[in-house]
Protein backbone atom coordinates (compact mmCIF):
# COMPACT_ATOMS: atom_id res chain seq x y z
CA UNK A 1 0.00 0.00 0.00
CA UNK A 2 1.17 2.98 -0.92
CA UNK A 3 1.94 6.20 1.83
CA UNK A 4 -0.35 8.64 0.55
CA UNK A 5 -3.06 5.78 1.25
CA UNK A 6 -2.03 4.59 4.70
CA UNK A 7 -2.21 8.47 5.33
CA UNK A 8 -5.61 8.69 4.16
CA UNK A 9 -6.80 5.79 6.19
CA UNK A 10 -5.85 7.14 9.26
CA UNK A 11 -7.09 10.28 8.76
CA UNK A 12 -10.50 8.75 8.18
CA UNK A 13 -10.47 6.61 10.90
CA UNK A 14 -9.87 9.73 13.04
CA UNK A 15 -12.61 11.20 11.53
CA UNK A 16 -15.07 8.54 12.20
CA UNK A 17 -14.91 8.10 15.88
CA UNK A 18 -18.35 9.81 16.92
CA UNK A 19 -20.07 7.63 13.75
CA UNK A 20 -18.40 4.33 15.12
CA UNK A 21 -19.73 5.37 18.77
CA UNK A 22 -23.19 5.34 17.77
CA UNK A 23 -22.86 2.13 15.55
CA UNK A 24 -21.41 0.55 18.70
CA UNK A 25 -24.73 1.79 20.87
CA UNK A 26 -26.65 0.04 18.46
CA UNK A 27 -25.05 -2.86 18.12
CA UNK A 28 -25.56 -3.55 21.94
CA UNK A 29 -29.22 -2.77 21.78
CA UNK A 30 -29.30 -5.20 19.06
CA UNK A 31 -27.41 -7.61 21.22
CA UNK A 32 -29.42 -7.54 23.99
CA UNK A 33 -32.27 -8.40 21.94
CA UNK A 34 -30.80 -11.59 20.59
CA UNK A 35 -29.55 -12.84 23.76
CA UNK A 36 -32.83 -12.00 25.79
CA UNK A 37 -34.94 -13.87 22.82
CA UNK A 38 -32.58 -16.72 23.38
CA UNK A 39 -32.87 -17.08 27.26
CA UNK A 40 -36.79 -16.00 26.49
CA UNK A 41 -37.12 -19.07 24.58
CA UNK A 42 -35.34 -21.48 27.08
CA UNK A 43 -33.00 -22.15 23.84
CA UNK A 44 -31.37 -25.74 25.07
CA UNK A 45 -28.17 -27.85 23.80
CA UNK A 46 -30.88 -30.37 21.98
CA UNK A 47 -32.13 -27.88 19.98
CA UNK A 48 -29.09 -27.86 18.23
CA UNK A 49 -29.67 -31.60 17.14
CA UNK A 50 -31.05 -31.81 13.27
CA UNK A 51 -33.38 -33.84 11.36
CA UNK A 52 -33.46 -35.42 7.71
CA UNK A 53 -36.48 -36.88 5.57
CA UNK A 54 -39.82 -35.11 6.37
CA UNK A 55 -38.51 -33.39 9.53
CA UNK A 56 -41.64 -33.68 10.98
CA UNK A 57 -41.92 -31.56 13.86
CA UNK A 58 -38.86 -31.00 14.64
CA UNK A 59 -38.27 -29.36 17.92
CA UNK A 60 -34.22 -27.54 16.87
CA UNK A 61 -36.44 -25.78 13.99
CA UNK A 62 -39.31 -24.66 15.63
CA UNK A 63 -37.13 -23.36 18.57
CA UNK A 64 -35.50 -21.43 15.73
CA UNK A 65 -38.37 -19.73 14.41
CA UNK A 66 -39.65 -19.10 17.63
CA UNK A 67 -36.81 -17.11 18.88
CA UNK A 68 -36.91 -15.18 15.31
CA UNK A 69 -41.02 -14.44 16.30
CA UNK A 70 -39.27 -13.12 19.81
CA UNK A 71 -36.36 -11.01 18.13
CA UNK A 72 -39.17 -9.62 15.44
CA UNK A 73 -41.65 -9.11 17.84
CA UNK A 74 -43.55 -10.86 15.25
CA UNK A 75 -46.56 -13.27 15.72
CA UNK A 76 -44.98 -16.09 13.61
CA UNK A 77 -41.85 -17.08 11.91
CA UNK A 78 -40.76 -19.18 8.86
CA UNK A 79 -37.41 -19.66 8.81
CA UNK A 80 -35.57 -22.63 6.64
CA UNK A 81 -32.76 -23.55 4.53
CA UNK A 82 -35.19 -24.52 2.24
CA UNK A 83 -35.73 -21.40 1.18
CA UNK A 84 -32.86 -20.39 -1.33
CA UNK A 85 -32.00 -16.52 -1.09
CA UNK A 86 -33.97 -13.32 -0.60
CA UNK A 87 -35.89 -13.12 -4.12
CA UNK A 88 -37.14 -16.77 -3.46
CA UNK A 89 -38.19 -15.79 0.38
CA UNK A 90 -40.12 -12.76 -1.17
CA UNK A 91 -41.23 -14.93 -4.28
CA UNK A 92 -43.21 -17.75 -1.95
CA UNK A 93 -44.33 -14.55 -0.14
CA UNK A 94 -46.20 -12.75 -2.65
CA UNK A 95 -47.46 -16.29 -4.37
CA UNK A 96 -48.64 -17.24 -0.80
CA UNK A 97 -50.76 -14.18 -0.37
CA UNK A 98 -51.97 -13.00 -3.46
CA UNK A 99 -54.38 -14.69 -5.71
CA UNK A 100 -55.47 -14.18 -9.57
CA UNK A 101 -57.11 -10.47 -9.68
CA UNK A 102 -55.59 -9.30 -6.69
CA UNK A 103 -53.80 -6.24 -7.15
CA UNK A 104 -50.18 -5.80 -5.33
CA UNK A 105 -48.40 -2.09 -4.96
CA UNK A 106 -45.01 -1.14 -4.64
CA UNK A 107 -44.64 2.61 -2.51
CA UNK A 108 -41.16 2.58 -2.80
CA UNK A 109 -40.46 2.97 -6.49
CA UNK A 110 -39.43 0.06 -8.37
CA UNK A 111 -38.13 -3.20 -6.74
CA UNK A 112 -34.89 -4.45 -7.04
CA UNK A 113 -34.27 -6.16 -10.20
CA UNK A 114 -35.05 -10.07 -9.38
CA UNK A 115 -38.32 -8.87 -7.69
CA UNK A 116 -39.42 -7.39 -11.23
CA UNK A 117 -38.72 -10.44 -13.14
CA UNK A 118 -40.92 -12.28 -10.23
CA UNK A 119 -43.68 -9.90 -10.60
CA UNK A 120 -43.25 -9.65 -14.46
CA UNK A 121 -42.78 -6.33 -15.30
CA UNK A 122 -39.10 -6.61 -17.06
CA UNK A 123 -38.03 -6.65 -20.34
CA UNK A 124 -39.24 -10.47 -20.46
CA UNK A 125 -42.28 -11.43 -18.88
CA UNK A 126 -41.75 -15.39 -16.97
CA UNK A 127 -44.43 -17.69 -17.82
CA UNK A 128 -44.27 -18.21 -13.73
CA UNK A 129 -44.22 -14.58 -12.91
CA UNK A 130 -47.08 -13.07 -10.94
CA UNK A 131 -48.58 -11.45 -13.68
CA UNK A 132 -48.88 -14.76 -15.65
CA UNK A 133 -51.03 -15.65 -13.40
CA UNK A 134 -53.26 -12.62 -13.28
CA UNK A 135 -52.07 -10.43 -10.71
CA UNK A 136 -51.59 -7.06 -10.91
CA UNK A 137 -48.82 -4.75 -10.44
CA UNK A 138 -48.97 -1.03 -9.92
CA UNK A 139 -45.74 1.70 -8.48
CA UNK A 140 -46.29 5.00 -6.69
CA UNK A 141 -42.93 6.59 -7.45
CA UNK A 142 -40.83 7.95 -4.05
CA UNK A 143 -40.59 12.18 -3.78
CA UNK A 144 -36.82 12.99 -2.57
CA UNK A 145 -36.34 9.48 -0.85
CA UNK A 146 -39.28 9.39 0.84
CA UNK A 147 -42.94 8.26 0.72
CA UNK A 148 -45.12 10.41 -1.41
CA UNK A 149 -48.42 9.94 1.70
CA UNK A 150 -50.70 11.72 -0.65
CA UNK A 151 -51.02 9.48 -3.66
CA UNK A 152 -50.38 6.44 -1.49
CA UNK A 153 -53.29 7.35 0.96
CA UNK A 154 -55.49 8.67 -2.11
CA UNK A 155 -54.89 5.49 -4.09
CA UNK A 156 -55.74 2.84 -1.23
CA UNK A 157 -58.67 4.86 -0.08
CA UNK A 158 -60.68 3.00 -2.54
CA UNK A 159 -59.36 -0.28 -1.06
CA UNK A 160 -59.21 -2.53 -3.88
CA UNK A 161 -55.49 -3.36 -3.25
CA UNK A 162 -54.33 -6.50 -1.27
CA UNK A 163 -50.78 -5.90 -0.91
CA UNK A 164 -48.48 -2.97 -0.18
CA UNK A 165 -44.82 -3.49 -0.82
CA UNK A 166 -42.07 -1.67 0.61
CA UNK A 167 -38.28 -2.19 0.12
CA UNK A 168 -36.23 -0.97 2.70
CA UNK A 169 -33.10 -1.10 0.48
CA UNK A 170 -32.55 0.63 -2.37
CA UNK A 171 -31.38 -2.37 -4.54
CA UNK A 172 -29.65 -1.62 -7.75
CA UNK A 173 -31.25 2.07 -7.60
CA UNK A 174 -29.45 5.38 -6.48
CA UNK A 175 -32.29 6.17 -4.13
CA UNK A 176 -31.36 6.25 -0.50
CA UNK A 177 -32.63 3.43 1.75
CA UNK A 178 -35.81 4.15 3.65
CA UNK A 179 -34.84 4.21 7.34
CA UNK A 180 -37.42 2.34 10.33
CA UNK A 181 -38.89 6.21 10.57
CA UNK A 182 -40.12 6.67 7.24
CA UNK A 183 -41.70 2.89 7.31
CA UNK A 184 -43.39 3.37 10.33
CA UNK A 185 -44.57 7.09 9.39
CA UNK A 186 -46.46 5.46 6.21
CA UNK A 187 -47.50 2.83 8.20
CA UNK A 188 -49.66 4.96 10.05
CA UNK A 189 -50.77 7.18 7.47
CA UNK A 190 -52.46 3.90 5.36
CA UNK A 191 -53.67 2.48 8.59
CA UNK A 192 -55.66 6.17 8.45
CA UNK A 193 -57.87 5.08 4.85
CA UNK A 194 -57.16 1.48 4.82
CA UNK A 195 -56.67 -0.96 7.57
CA UNK A 196 -57.22 -4.13 5.74
CA UNK A 197 -54.29 -4.07 3.16
CA UNK A 198 -51.23 -6.51 3.71
CA UNK A 199 -48.13 -4.38 4.26
CA UNK A 200 -45.07 -6.72 3.04
CA UNK A 201 -41.39 -5.30 3.84
CA UNK A 202 -38.55 -6.46 1.68
CA UNK A 203 -35.81 -6.32 4.84
CA UNK A 204 -33.11 -7.46 2.91
CA UNK A 205 -29.95 -5.74 4.10
CA UNK A 206 -31.69 -3.71 6.62
CA UNK A 207 -31.70 -5.71 9.86
CA UNK A 208 -29.83 -4.88 13.04
CA UNK A 209 -28.79 -1.66 11.43
CA UNK A 210 -31.17 0.73 13.12
CA UNK A 211 -32.46 -0.72 16.97
CA UNK A 212 -36.34 -1.46 15.50
CA UNK A 213 -37.58 -3.90 12.76
CA UNK A 214 -40.61 -3.84 10.23
CA UNK A 215 -43.03 -5.92 12.48
CA UNK A 216 -42.60 -2.92 15.48
CA UNK A 217 -43.81 -0.01 13.54
CA UNK A 218 -47.04 -2.22 12.31
CA UNK A 219 -45.78 -3.94 8.72
CA UNK A 220 -47.85 -7.21 8.49
CA UNK A 221 -45.03 -9.42 7.07
CA UNK A 222 -41.39 -8.85 6.55
CA UNK A 223 -38.84 -11.07 4.55
CA UNK A 224 -35.06 -11.44 4.30
CA UNK A 225 -32.31 -13.72 3.40
CA UNK A 226 -29.79 -14.94 5.52
CA UNK A 227 -26.69 -15.30 3.28
CA UNK A 228 -27.08 -10.71 4.26
CA UNK A 229 -27.04 -9.23 7.51
CA UNK A 230 -28.97 -12.39 9.83
CA UNK A 231 -26.65 -15.20 8.98
CA UNK A 232 -23.32 -13.04 9.78
CA UNK A 233 -21.24 -15.49 7.47
CA UNK A 234 -21.90 -18.28 9.47
CA UNK A 235 -25.20 -19.78 7.94
CA UNK A 236 -24.65 -21.42 4.59
CA UNK A 237 -28.29 -20.99 2.93
CA UNK A 238 -31.69 -19.76 3.98
CA UNK A 239 -34.24 -17.21 4.69
CA UNK A 240 -36.86 -15.94 6.73
CA UNK A 241 -40.64 -14.54 6.41
CA UNK A 242 -41.77 -13.22 9.77
CA UNK A 243 -45.06 -11.88 10.65
CA UNK A 244 -48.53 -12.39 11.56
CA UNK A 245 -49.46 -16.10 11.79
CA UNK A 246 -52.54 -16.38 9.00
CA UNK A 247 -49.82 -15.07 6.38
CA UNK A 248 -46.87 -17.20 7.68
CA UNK A 249 -48.89 -19.91 7.11
CA UNK A 250 -50.22 -19.16 4.08
CA UNK A 251 -46.14 -18.43 2.93
CA UNK A 252 -45.51 -21.73 4.62
CA UNK A 253 -48.20 -23.94 2.39
CA UNK A 254 -46.77 -21.82 -0.43
CA UNK A 255 -43.09 -23.30 0.04
CA UNK A 256 -44.19 -26.77 1.05
CA UNK A 257 -47.70 -27.68 0.33
CA UNK A 258 -51.54 -27.10 1.39
CA UNK A 259 -52.41 -28.94 4.55
CA UNK A 260 -49.02 -29.83 6.17
CA UNK A 261 -47.13 -25.83 5.74
CA UNK A 262 -44.56 -25.36 8.68
CA UNK A 263 -45.17 -29.32 9.98
CA UNK A 264 -42.31 -30.33 7.45
CA UNK A 265 -38.83 -29.53 6.44
CA UNK A 266 -35.76 -31.17 7.72
CA UNK A 267 -32.83 -28.68 8.81
CA UNK A 268 -30.18 -31.09 7.76
CA UNK A 269 -27.38 -30.10 10.62
CA UNK A 270 -28.00 -26.31 10.01
CA UNK A 271 -29.60 -25.17 13.35
CA UNK A 272 -26.05 -24.45 14.82
CA UNK A 273 -25.01 -22.46 12.39
CA UNK A 274 -28.81 -20.38 11.92
CA UNK A 275 -28.09 -20.02 15.67
CA UNK A 276 -24.56 -18.75 15.36
CA UNK A 277 -25.49 -16.53 12.79
CA UNK A 278 -27.99 -14.65 14.78
CA UNK A 279 -26.37 -14.42 17.81
CA UNK A 280 -23.01 -13.12 15.75
CA UNK A 281 -25.44 -10.77 13.43
CA UNK A 282 -25.36 -7.40 15.44
CA UNK A 283 -21.51 -7.67 15.65
CA UNK A 284 -21.28 -8.57 12.09
CA UNK A 285 -23.69 -6.06 10.74
CA UNK A 286 -22.06 -3.32 12.91
CA UNK A 287 -18.68 -4.67 10.82
CA UNK A 288 -20.17 -4.29 7.95
CA UNK A 289 -21.33 -0.67 8.79
CA UNK A 290 -18.03 0.44 9.66
CA UNK A 291 -16.86 -0.95 6.69
CA UNK A 292 -19.27 1.09 4.07
CA UNK A 293 -18.63 4.23 6.51
CA UNK A 294 -15.17 3.78 5.94
CA UNK A 295 -15.08 3.30 2.16
CA UNK A 296 -17.53 6.17 1.90
CA UNK A 297 -15.22 8.85 3.48
CA UNK A 298 -12.26 7.70 1.31
CA UNK A 299 -13.99 7.85 -1.91
CA UNK A 300 -15.51 11.20 -1.04
CA UNK A 301 -12.15 12.76 -0.26
CA UNK A 302 -11.17 11.03 -3.22
CA UNK A 303 -13.63 12.61 -5.27
CA UNK A 304 -15.84 10.82 -6.49
CA UNK A 305 -19.89 10.56 -5.63
CA UNK A 306 -21.03 8.53 -2.26
CA UNK A 307 -24.45 7.80 -1.01
CA UNK A 308 -25.04 7.67 1.70
CA UNK A 309 -22.39 10.41 3.13
CA UNK A 310 -20.41 8.75 5.97
CA UNK A 311 -22.26 10.86 8.40
CA UNK A 312 -25.87 10.38 7.43
CA UNK A 313 -28.80 8.02 8.69
CA UNK A 314 -28.74 4.48 6.91
CA UNK A 315 -31.15 1.91 6.49
CA UNK A 316 -29.32 -0.85 5.12
CA UNK A 317 -25.83 -1.76 4.60
CA UNK A 318 -25.26 -1.07 1.45
CA UNK A 319 -22.82 1.76 0.06
CA UNK A 320 -22.96 3.02 -3.31
CA UNK A 321 -20.14 4.49 -5.07
CA UNK A 322 -20.66 6.40 -7.94
CA UNK A 323 -17.41 5.72 -10.21
CA UNK A 324 -18.38 7.50 -13.22
CA UNK A 325 -16.57 5.50 -15.67
CA UNK A 326 -17.09 1.17 -16.75
CA UNK A 327 -13.54 0.96 -16.37
CA UNK A 328 -13.37 2.45 -12.70
CA UNK A 329 -16.45 -0.06 -11.77
CA UNK A 330 -14.71 -2.59 -13.46
CA UNK A 331 -11.22 -2.09 -11.67
CA UNK A 332 -13.14 -1.15 -8.15
CA UNK A 333 -14.71 -4.19 -8.08
CA UNK A 334 -11.43 -6.70 -9.27
CA UNK A 335 -9.76 -4.59 -6.26
CA UNK A 336 -12.26 -5.88 -4.10
CA UNK A 337 -11.82 -9.47 -4.98
CA UNK A 338 -7.83 -9.16 -4.59
CA UNK A 339 -8.89 -8.07 -1.15
CA UNK A 340 -10.85 -11.08 -0.29
CA UNK A 341 -9.81 -14.67 1.55
CA UNK A 342 -11.17 -16.46 -0.98
CA UNK A 343 -10.44 -16.66 -4.87
CA UNK A 344 -8.24 -13.67 -4.42
CA UNK A 345 -6.81 -14.57 -8.24
CA UNK A 346 -9.96 -14.42 -9.81
CA UNK A 347 -10.57 -11.74 -12.18
CA UNK A 348 -14.20 -10.70 -12.49
CA UNK A 349 -15.74 -9.50 -15.35
CA UNK A 350 -19.20 -7.91 -16.38
CA UNK A 351 -21.24 -10.62 -17.94
CA UNK A 352 -25.15 -11.51 -18.21
CA UNK A 353 -27.01 -13.11 -15.44
CA UNK A 354 -30.31 -14.52 -14.98
CA UNK A 355 -33.13 -11.65 -13.26
CA UNK A 356 -31.21 -8.85 -14.96
CA UNK A 357 -31.31 -6.68 -17.74
CA UNK A 358 -27.55 -5.22 -17.85
CA UNK A 359 -24.49 -7.25 -17.73
CA UNK A 360 -23.68 -7.17 -13.78
CA UNK A 361 -19.72 -7.27 -12.38
CA UNK A 362 -19.55 -9.33 -9.01
CA UNK A 363 -16.83 -9.25 -6.97
CA UNK A 364 -17.20 -11.99 -3.75
CA UNK A 365 -14.27 -13.96 -2.43
CA UNK A 366 -16.69 -15.12 0.18
CA UNK A 367 -16.81 -18.14 2.82
CA UNK A 368 -20.36 -19.05 1.15
CA UNK A 369 -21.32 -18.29 -2.06
CA UNK A 370 -23.32 -15.38 -2.78
CA UNK A 371 -23.42 -13.98 1.07
CA UNK A 372 -23.44 -10.06 0.78
CA UNK A 373 -22.73 -9.64 4.21
CA UNK A 374 -19.10 -10.49 3.61
CA UNK A 375 -17.49 -7.56 1.75
CA UNK A 376 -18.60 -8.03 -2.09
CA UNK A 377 -19.31 -5.45 -4.56
CA UNK A 378 -21.25 -5.63 -7.63
CA UNK A 379 -23.08 -3.26 -10.17
CA UNK A 380 -24.75 -3.10 -13.87
CA UNK A 381 -22.96 -1.89 -16.34
CA UNK A 382 -24.66 1.51 -17.12
CA UNK A 383 -24.39 4.74 -16.03
CA UNK A 384 -23.61 6.35 -13.91
CA UNK A 385 -21.38 3.20 -13.22
CA UNK A 386 -22.45 2.82 -9.52
CA UNK A 387 -20.51 -0.20 -7.44
CA UNK A 388 -22.89 -1.23 -4.87
CA UNK A 389 -20.81 -2.56 -2.10
CA UNK A 390 -21.86 -4.40 1.15
CA UNK A 391 -21.01 -6.36 3.63
CA UNK A 392 -17.45 -7.07 5.80
CA UNK A 393 -17.58 -9.92 8.50
CA UNK A 394 -14.74 -7.82 10.74
CA UNK A 395 -14.20 -3.91 10.15
CA UNK A 396 -9.98 -5.05 9.84
CA UNK A 397 -11.03 -7.12 7.20
CA UNK A 398 -13.59 -5.03 5.60
CA UNK A 399 -10.67 -1.68 5.52
CA UNK A 400 -8.15 -3.80 4.16
CA UNK A 401 -10.39 -4.97 1.58
CA UNK A 402 -11.66 -1.34 0.63
CA UNK A 403 -7.92 -0.25 0.72
CA UNK A 404 -6.91 -2.95 -2.36
CA UNK A 405 -9.58 -1.95 -4.14
CA UNK A 406 -8.80 1.48 -4.10
CA UNK A 407 -5.56 0.78 -4.56
CA UNK A 408 -6.30 -0.98 -7.83
CA UNK A 409 -8.14 1.13 -9.12
CA UNK A 410 -5.70 4.38 -9.11
CA UNK A 411 -2.94 2.04 -11.46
Amino acid sequence: MNIELEKLAREVEEELQPEFQELDRICMANSKKVLDAFQECNLQENHLNSSTGYGTDEPGRNKIEEIYSKVFKAEDALVRTQLISGTHALAVTLSGLLRPNDTMISISSAPYDTLQTVIGIGKEVSDSSLKSYGVKYEQIELVDNDFDIEKIQERLAKKDVKLVEIQKSRGYSIRKSLTIDKIEKVIKEIRKVNKEVIIMVDNCYGEFVEEKEPIEVGADIAVGSLMKNLGAGIATSGAYIVGRKDLVKLCAERLTSPGIGKEIGPSLNQNPLLLKGLFFAPSVVRSSLKTAIFASRCLEKLGYNVEPLYNEKRGDIVQTLILGKAENLIKFCQGIQKGSPIDSDVVPYPSEMGGYEDKVIMAAGTFTQGSTIELSCDGPLREPYIAYMQGGLTYEYGKLGILKAIEFMQK
